[in-house]
């Protein structure tokens, strides 16, 4: 797997901090055990972390614990296996129809996120919209083409409240899977689209 999309790096020190919300933390946890270079990346901003906690005066803060450390990266891998369960056989999902060519599947996220699986057939798009707070999206399977760029398995998106008006549109041959964890629903541009918004959640 040949992964060129990755993980902006404010959204990689988030997650180094814990603080990224669940549906978010989710996606990129699954993104960063499939992506060698965010797991380089990760490690580094764990130690940037580290040594900030080192500089600041001992009144403001504790010595660095490097247990909770340990605990926090044990805790992770088995929310990344948690969520490779959840995931499941994909073969498997029930899937629900939301529009043309497109289909989805809930899952629970925690806190007030998103979190989906999305089914999209060859050439299909998903409507215009833009973001009421971040995104990521990862790829599982076949390819995304979104704003003159392409996203193969393996490869996330990711998107903050500034990215405005964007229609991302499934590979013309593979079609696409992924999955969508968001802070906030999307805001879709189109009547339709929002209409039957409040019938998958997205």
């Amino acid at each position: 797997m040949s992964i060129t999309h990755h993980l902006d790096p404010a959204t990689l020190m988030s997650y180094a901090a814990g603080s990224l919300a669940p549906a978010l933390a989710a996606v990129a946890a699954q993104h960063i055990a499939m992506c060698p270079h965010c797991q380089h990346e990760l490690a580094i901003a764990e130690r940037i972390g580290q040594e900030l906690m080192v500089s600041l005066p001992a009144v403001d803060a504790p010595p660095p614990d490097l247990k909770a450390l340990a605990e926090r990266r044990e805790r992770r891998s088995r929310e990344i296996a948690t969520f490779r369960a959840r995931l499941g056989n994909l073969a498997a999902v029930r899937w629900r129809w939301i529009g043309p060519g497109l289909q989805h599947h809930r899952l629970a996220a925690g806190g007030s996120g998103t979190l989906h699986l999305l089914k999209a057939a060859p050439g299909a798009a998903v409507p215009a919209h833009d973001h009421a707070g971040d995104e990521l999206t990862l790829v599982l399977e076949g390819a995304l083409l979104e704003d003159g760029l392409r996203f193969s398995a393996g490869d996330i998106a990711d998107h903050d409240a500034e990215d405005a008006d964007h229609r991302p549109v499934a590979d013309a041959q593979a079609g696409c899977i992924c999955v969508i964890g968001a802070e906030r629903k999307v805001r879709f541009r189109g009547l339709m689209a929002r209409l039957v918004q409040p019938y998958h959640g997205m």
